[in-house]
């Protein structure tokens, strides 16, 4: 049976029963802070088991794509060991939404017994495994499932299994639905036993196989750890499908099903070595399961970065290309093995198809910027290590750790494998000492409003409802304190009953304005959305503490106006690029200004410049047909059915507020728009560029910004113009002329420079003296514009003297000499004489810093009273290397 089958029949068989089949959530968790990834099927139902939201089914099925690599359930250390682990896998699951201890038909809820009773009838029927290999544990205190368990299957005693919380409790994460749990063992023969003579269930070794886990959701786990009895009782399951696959299919492993092997043969090809043999086994492992989570991730929008989620797909990333090291492969090849993911998978998942380009794109360019330290980062770990075994110590200090972190990428695991290896330990302690400090140094300074956040406590002036938002669609309003605080210098912080002051989100900017009345006035310059509610933050201009009523709050027009043209202009951006670029562009940042918008995407290569051309021009084309800019509110399910895309970074309930734009653009976002395209007026880029691997950032102007910023380009021209005196229509001729008469020019000037410099190393030649059996020149030079021609004068000495050695030194400037050293290849061959340490050499004598290649060096110094000194001694410095 292939795996796609069994995809198949699974989804097949629950629909039978009366589940709902559900489609795969992203990878992305949606609205979950808790989670790196979407670590297990039940995720996409949470809320239904919080009671905090409802549908119109209680059973469900779904084939859900997975991602185990960070937070409680971490697999990647594993992977590649053994061959059952993995950081991207797909779980098959059925679910109960609220138990029922008598069934009402097909569709109710149900709970331990009938979900056993499937399982039971799935494994031993529909795959026809023997009932004699499966076993089952169960949580130590549930005495009703092992009674279940010997009624429904007929098991004996001795092959249900009491265990633990740490076998059969099941959570997804530190916080949030758990339950004791019932899992189902296949037993694969006593060939594949560890051998002790009590290997069972949960021993450890390949011989018990965990199948399929029965979840019986019944607590939620608080952030103090405490446990809470769930309004009803649910029922979660998850049957892996690579392992279920592997048995299946009767193979030894995961690897060796077809959801792994064709992967193998690939990197077989690209690596000229068998997979399987011994000395590759773990590295191929490893890279299989690596390229399917980053295929995965990178397809959902999780970009390689350094920090949460995008970190970890950087570091599966780096531990992949680092394995393909150990194989032999030193160019970039990951992002040649994602065609094979497709192949395997597209079918399933066709929005692989959809993206494949675009994630290959970026996997090679991650893959490149590694290699280009990889080299470097693992010839210094060589060095510290050495070092720290022949000090006869087995600890790498956090300060050499945290130096491969910081200067070559190497990820904080990468170097615990690398120490690992070599049966040394890291200092981790030291290494987060030296992360902290840097942190510390790159934070700015805080927003002057919150200073006294933690030190100025809520005064309460009224009670009641607060915080309704209803600046869509007024920009003044009467309104009430309920609370505030400020401190001596007249900061303050306000929360209101309403207000019209749009908060900062979504990357729309805050509102800015006024509160006032009779007896004050209070500048607005910051407004956010906070647990507490709306905060209003700014300075009293006039008078002390606000009134209780007859608070007037007044939003800046002006402002505002200018925000909803950026914002606007920012959908039209968006719906543009995907339709000139493809569906691959997926928004992962923005920010709407006043004065400015900017716009991060996924892309994978620079705007052409007829792209670019085509997408300013297709924006300005919707603003000029004035298009009806409409808003609604619907439910989440209902807008994503519509069409509209939810955007980045914002966190969606039940209902949603939809932005449609014509037929042109549909968007989930709760920021201030203009009500037609035309109150745009203009629009410009202004600049494209890369951000990250993978990801592009447009800067653009939209409205007044837009035009003022042509008035100062003519501006500009005309400037220009009247400097090259020429009109405006004649600059480009006029520039042209210049550039080729400077071309002209400057070969010229290096012609005459290079004869100089030829005559300058005729006079020099007159000053070498002979040392043993080689040419010396130790003077003084005049220093050139540049201290290129100062290195040019050494190439041509080293021709001039074929054996020998110069120094030279020249005055930088009032305070500053630099002393070029030049050592001939024929010295350096015979080990004889090595410029970098003579450099070093000259640096003593002067006070100063220097060193270099063999070849070729340099030294400095503030101190010029020492060039004599240093000019005087170097011959003598020549001479000890000599003799040494």
């Amino acid at each position: 049976m292939k795996s796609k089958e069994l995809r198949q029949k699974f989804l097949d068989y629950f629909s039978k029963q009366g589940h709902t089949i559900v489609p795969s959530s992203s990878l992305l968790p949606e609205d979950d802070p808790t989670l790196l990834f979407t670590n297990a099927g039940m995720n996409q139902f949470k809320k239904i088991f919080l009671g905090l939201e409802k549908r119109n089914y209680q059973r469900a099925t779904s084939v859900q794509k997975c991602i185990r690599a960070g937070g409680k359930h971490n697999d990647l250390e594993e992977v590649g060991r053994d061959g059952r682990h993995h950081t991207f896998f797909e779980m098959l699951g059925n679910w109960s939404f609220g138990d029922s201890e008598e069934p009402d038909g097909v569709g109710a809820g149900y709970y331990k017994k009938e979900v056993i009773e499937f399982a039971w009838e799935f494994l031993t029927k529909d795959l026809n495994l023997p009932k004699e290999r499966l076993w089952a544990t169960i949580f130590k205190d549930d005495n009703e499932a092992a009674k279940l368990w010997r009624k429904i299957t007929g098991l004996p005693p001795e092959r249900i299994r009491r265990f633990d919380e740490t076998e059969n409790f099941w959570e997804m994460g530190e916080t949030g639905p758990c339950g004791p749990c019932s899992e189902v063992h296949y037993d694969q023969g006593e060939e594949f036993s560890c051998g002790k003579p009590d290997c069972t269930v949960n021993c450890g070794c390949d011989r018990f196989v965990e199948v399929w886990n029965l979840v019986f959701i019944q607590y939620n786990r608080r952030e103090n750890g405490q446990l809470k009895e769930l309004p009803a009782k649910h029922i979660d399951t998850g049957l892996g499908l690579e392992r279920t696959t592997s048995i299946v299919q009767n193979v030894n492993s995961n690897y060796e099903t077809d959801l792994f092997l064709p992967l193998l043969h690939q990197l077989e090809q690209i690596a000229g070595k068998d997979w399987d043999n011994p000395e590759n086994i773990v590295s191929s492992r490893v890279i299989a399961d690596h390229i399917r989570a980053l295929t995965f991730s990178i397809t959902d929008g999780i970009m390689p970065s350094n920090e949460g989620r995008g970190y970890v797909v950087r570091r599966i990333l780096r531990r992949a290309a680092r394995h393909g090291r150990q194989m032999g492969i030193r160019k970039p090849f990951l992002y040649q093995l994602t065609s094979g993911v497709v192949d395997i998978m597209g079918e399933a998942y066709p929005e692989l198809k959809m993206k494949s380009e675009h994630v290959a794109l970026v996997i090679k360019s991650e893959e490149e910027r590694f290699n280009e330290t990889l080299d470097l980062g693992l010839e210094l770990f060589e060095k510290v290590a050495k070092k720290v075994v022949s000090l006869g110590k087995n600890i790498i200090s956090g300060e050499e750790v945290f130096r491969l972190y910081d200067t070559y990428g190497f990820p904080l695991d990468l170097t615990q494998i690398m120490a690992k290896e070599k049966r040394l330990e890291i200092d981790i302690e030291g290494f987060e000492r030296e992360l902290n400090k840097q942190r510390e140094k790159g934070r700015t300074k805080e927003k002057f409003i919150i200073e006294f956040r933690k030190t100025e406590p809520w005064q309460e002036i009224s009670s009641g409802e607060h915080s309704k938002f209803i600046g869509y669609h007024t920009l003044e309003a009467e309104v009430n304190v309920r609370r505030f605080r400020q401190d001596e210098e007249n900061k303050i912080e306000i929360i209101l009953d309403q207000t019209p002051f749009y908060p900062a989100g979504g990357g729309q900017v805050s509102d800015e304005g006024v509160l006032q009345s009779d007896t004050v006035e209070i500048d607005i310059k910051e407004v956010e959305r906070t647990e507490d509610g709306i905060i209003h933050s700014g300075i009293i201009k006039r008078g002390e503490t606000p009134p209780l009523a007859g608070l007037r709050a007044a939003v800046e027009a002006k402002r505002r106006l200018a925000i909803a043209k950026h914002h606007t202009a920012t959908h039209l951006l968006h719906n543009s690029l995907r339709r000139i670029l493809g569906n691959h562009v997926q928004q992962q940042g923005s920010l709407v200004a006043p004065d400015r918008l900017r716009f991060d995407f996924t892309h994978f290569a620079p705007l052409a410049k007829e792209e670019r051309e085509h997408i300013e021009e297709l924006v300005n084309e919707k603003i000029r047909e004035n298009l009806l800019v409409e808003t609604f509110e619907t439910e989440f399910d209902e807008a994503k059915k519509r069409g509209a895309i939810a955007l980045f970074g914002e966190k969606y309930g039940k209902i949603v507020r939809v932005v449609k734009i014509s037929d042109f653009s549909q968007e989930l976002c709760g920021g201030t728009h203009l009500k037609a395209t035309g109150e745009i007026g203009l629009f410009t880029i202004i600049k494209e560029e890369a951000i990250a691997a993978g990801v592009r950032r447009i800067e653009a102007l939209a409205g007044e910004y837009a035009y003022q910023y042509f008035k100062n380009l003519l501006k500009e021209r005309e400037t220009l113009a009247e400097v090259l005196k020429t009109s405006p229509s004649e600059i480009i001729e006029k520039v042209s002329r210049l550039t080729e008469t400077a071309h002209r020019l400057e070969k010229e000037l290096a012609k005459f420079s290079h004869k100089s410099l030829q005559e300058t190393v005729e006079r020099l030649m007159e000053k070498v003296q002979k040392v043993d059996d080689f040419s010396l020149l130790v003077t003084q030079v005049e220093c050139p514009e540049k201290l290129e021609t100062l290195r040019k004068m050494t190439d041509l000495l080293r021709a001039k003297l074929k054996r020998g050695v110069a120094i030279l030194g020249a005055l930088v400037s009032e305070n500053k000499m630099t002393f070029i050293i030049m050592v001939t290849e024929d010295l350096v061959s015979e080990g004889k004489l090595h410029a970098g340490k003579i450099a070093a050499q000259v640096a003593k004598i002067v006070g100063g810093s220097g060193g270099g290649k063999a070849h070729l060096a340099q030294a400095g110094t503030k101190d010029i009273k020492k060039i004599e000194v240093a000019l005087r001694e170097a011959p003598g410095i020549i001479s000890q290397f000599i003799k040494k």
